[in-house]
């Protein structure tokens, strides 16, 4: 695999990935920017305005945009986090060309007054049905909680409220600050011409105008707080746990995604041993999220309310066995086997590769190769994680708890 790079007048990054060897491609546009970019008055725009780019340009309706894909037989989509908005696809070779070019169009879409007041009803109906989903809802409450006040707090959707409120004007706006060539990568992995990509978004992409683009980058150590809702019809306790942890640019990274999958992975994990496998827990996990600027710890268990103290109980002890006698080395060892199989296994496709080809970019602004990432994993010592754990001390965490009303 050869890696090229080059950068637009206006500030567009260009990178790519060639492998002749591979029979399909992948491209996408990284923007960074998401509901940590948001003010409360408009939280909710970001994913908002990703639905929006579907509905198409001043040239091109919603219909013909899904037409467009349709016809080359890509694999298409986008999604929006705290932090990015990514739209991609995968597509056979000989239809790269034409599907970066409709992507191209797509980053500037109409945004008519018309498609927005459609798509609020749509919006507000994906945060009602992710309201229904007690697992989704404890975790954006908790993040809501642990962060508190911190633009890493914004819920993706927003809210009925500032959504009912949002004008398509502000959006416009919003588009403009933060859509900026300067603020995107446009990244391709897999077999593809690298000099016709390049062309391509010299011509598609080269005037678009360049902006002004900050965010605020200071860490959380989290507030601690913690707090229980009672929801009607729920008859399962659902508790979301976060704590502190490193940046996306912390080289530590690594080694925090070790210790959460050591103590929550699906299978194997302490979190599984004491809690599932022991039928306490029908579920029991936990994960490190890498952020810019900062990070965090994120567990989340299900079980019945009268578990919940036992439950709970047995989570503070396996984070006090983490602070007196660390992690052992074939837990490592375990860990390590994981994470490197599900990395390897997920680049050997180019669509998987496009992600982590440009979020490595976005983040570190540089190339990472496969090989660079496995190294880095395998450099991990049980040393790094006690350290790790020493410093952030994942059992001071953030606590929220959905469930039903307690009995008297």
């Amino acid at each position: 695999m050869e890696f090229k790079s080059d950068k637009l007048e206006n500030g567009l990054v260009i990178i790519g990935e060639v492998n002749k060897s591979a029979k399909s491609a992948a491209v996408g546009f990284f923007v960074k920017t998401g509901s940590r970019d948001e003010t409360e008055r408009i939280n909710g725009v970001s994913h908002f305005l990703e639905h929006m780019l579907f509905k198409g340009t001043d040239k091109l309706s919603a219909l013909e945009v899904n037409e467009a894909f349709d016809r080359t037989g890509a694999q298409f989509n986008a999604f929006t986090s705290e932090e990015n908005t990514v739209y991609y696809a995968a597509v056979l070779p000989e239809y790269l060309v034409e599907v970066t070019e409709l992507w191209a169009q797509l980053m500037r879409p109409a945004l008519r007054d018309e498609d927005f007041d459609i798509e609020k009803n749509v919006i507000k109906e994906e945060i009602a049905m992710y309201k229904d989903l007690p697992s989704f809802d404890v975790m954006d409450r908790c993040r809501i909680l642990h962060f508190d006040g911190h633009p890493c707090g914004n819920s993706v959707l927003g809210s009925e409220e500032s959504i009912g409120n949002l004008t398509a004007e502000q959006m416009r706006d919003y588009f403009a600050s933060r859509y900026a060539p300067n603020n995107m990568v446009l990244a391709c992995a897999g077999n593809f011409d690298w000099d016709e990509i390049c062309s391509l978004a010299a011509n598609s992409c080269g005037s678009w105008q360049r902006q002004t683009v900050r965010r605020k980058l200071d860490h959380s150590e989290g507030s601690k707080k913690k707090e229980r809702v009672e929801k009607p019809n729920l008859v399962r306790e659902h508790i979301c746990l976060m704590s502190a942890g490193v940046s996306a640019q912390d080289p530590r990274r690594f080694a925090a995604s070790l210790l959460g999958t050591i103590i929550g992975d699906d299978v194997g994990s302490r979190f599984f041993w004491e809690l599932v496998d022991k039928a306490l827990a029908e579920a029991a996990s936990m994960q490190f999220g890498a952020m810019d600027g900062t990070g965090a710890f994120c567990s989340y268990i299900r079980c019945s309310s009268e578990n919940v103290t036992k439950v709970l109980d047995i989570v503070k002890g396996i984070f006090d066995d983490l602070v007196k006698d660390g992690v052992a080395e074939d837990e490592l060892t375990k860990a390590k086997n994981k994470i490197l199989s599900a990395l390897v296994i997920k680049n050997e496709l180019p669509m998987g590769r496009l992600v982590d080809l440009g979020f490595n970019w976005t983040y570190l602004q540089r190339y990472q190769t496969i090989e660079d990432d496995v190294n880095a994993i395998k450099a991990v010592t049980v040393d790094d994680v006690h350290s790790l754990i020493k410093q952030f001390r994942p059992g001071d965490f953030t606590q929220l708890s959905l469930g039903p009303a307690l009995k008297s």
